[in-house]
């Protein structure tokens, strides 16, 4: 009983370790996971993303959340039982992809611009993948169907809607208690942009999307050599013949489980599958993409953990879009 005890206590040392021995043990294949990893990262993430990074800062220098809270709070209200700001949120999140959502999020309630549980059900519908990674990087570049592209898009934008409106229902159901807060509206000492502060802005922008974006590749580049350390242990390769006696062809066990775990690399081995019903893989990127895999979701937690938001409607969230997507 004792030994479960100390495991217990001690189980990410016992985790980090064993990470660091297996980076040693399988330090071949782990600097060909390392290079594919920063490979994928610089060659699909920094074109898909950095460019929305920059713009959403920008746009945080502005009144832009309180323009969309007057203009659609007689929608999103209704529909999601949220802020009207919560629209800015969604709709960045849509457009700039992860992890936007959330940074944009979090940074509304820590203004007082909404409540906590608002938050935490804004953050799992609003942080999504955004159309330069779905239709350029997944339809064009991996799957070389621009219309395949289109079609994941528009399937993810349906499900994480129908994720916030299930959420919505469920808020009003349960009738969460709401507290009256008084807005903090932080950006008014920062919406006066003129000529003379513009050079500082642009500056601090790129700075804060570059760091976004290489938390981003770190990720990436972590579990690519995670998956390789997990297919040396055929750990994957088990799951894989796990997953085959629920029926599931064994073609596609390897990249639902790295999506799973990550989910550039997931994405990138379903489209290389060499199929005649290439509807399969479609569908399973659509899930793929909905959850956004564990990797995003740590993201997401470095980002919301420091304003003590909670992940859990934001993990149940992603499982539900998942389906809704693949559906």
């Amino acid at each position: 009983m004792k030994i479960f005890v100390l495991i217990k206590r001690n189980i990410f040392t016992i985790i980090f370790s064993l990470f660091l021995i297996f980076l040693v043990i399988f330090s071949k294949n782990n600097l060909v996971a390392t290079k594919d990893g920063l490979n994928l990262w610089w060659s699909s993430v920094i074109p898909s993303l950095l460019p929305f990074f920059i713009a959403t800062n920008l746009l945080n220098y502005t009144n832009t959340a309180n323009i969309f809270g007057k203009a659609l709070s007689k929608i999103i209200k209704p529909l999601f039982n949220i802020p009207g700001e919560g629209a800015y949120a969604f709709i960045m999140g849509v457009i700039s992809g992860c992890p936007i959502g959330a940074k944009i999020v979090s940074e509304l309630y820590d203004a007082r611009i909404c409540t906590k549980d608002e938050a935490e059900r804004m953050l799992a519908f609003t942080n999504n993948s955004g159309p330069l990674f779905i239709i350029g990087t997944v339809g064009v570049l991996l799957f070389g169907n621009s219309t395949i592209g289109v079609l994941l898009f528009i399937t993810h934008l349906l499900s994480a809607i129908s994720v916030g409106i299930v959420f919505g229902i469920c808020s009003r159901i349960y009738k969460y208690p709401s507290k009256n807060i008084s807005p903090n509206y932080k950006s008014e000492k920062n919406s006066n942009v003129s000529i003379s502060n513009l050079g500082e802005i642009l500056a601090v922008s790129i700075s804060s999307s570059i760091s976004s974006v290489l938390q981003i590749g770190g990720f990436v580049i972590l579990f690519s050599v995670i998956l390789s350390i997990l297919n040396r242990l055929n750990v994957i390769s088990a799951f894989g013949n796990l997953l085959a006696f629920f029926k599931i062809p064994h073609e596609y066990s390897e990249g639902f489980i790295c999506g799973i775990l990550e989910l550039t690399n997931g994405v990138d081995i379903v489209c290389k599958i060499h199929t005649k019903t290439i509807s399969n893989s479609i569908v399973l990127c659509a899930f793929l993409l909905g959850f956004g895999g564990f990797s995003i979701l740590l993201q997401v937690l470095s980002i919301v953990s420091k304003f003590g938001l909670s992940i859990k409607n934001y993990f149940f969230g992603k499982i539900l879009q998942g389906l809704f997507a693949s559906f």
